[in-house]
């Protein structure tokens, strides 16, 4: 059975945010929070931890400056 886009839910997306950040590298607690938040860029996170940059830094990197949390 296949779902259509549009019946997505947000503990979906976060889902899979979460599994992505998991494999390259993160782990779970980090990767459950940085999962529901939509400031962090999952794909640039995972190019710099791809690139050999140690997951805490890549988080340092790329937070947002305003420390403003965006909830997907």
């Amino acid at each position: 059975m296949s779902r259509d886009i549009n019946t997505l839910t947000r503990a979906d997306v976060a889902g899979w945010r979460e599994r992505c950040l998991e494999a390259a590298g993160f782990d779970e607690a980090t990767a459950v929070v940085l999962a529901s938040d939509c400031a962090y860029d999952v794909h640039r996170l995972i190019t710099l931890v791809e690139s050999g940059c140690p997951p805490h830094l890549a988080v340092r990197i790329l937070a947002p400056i305003d420390g403003t949390r965006r909830p997907c």
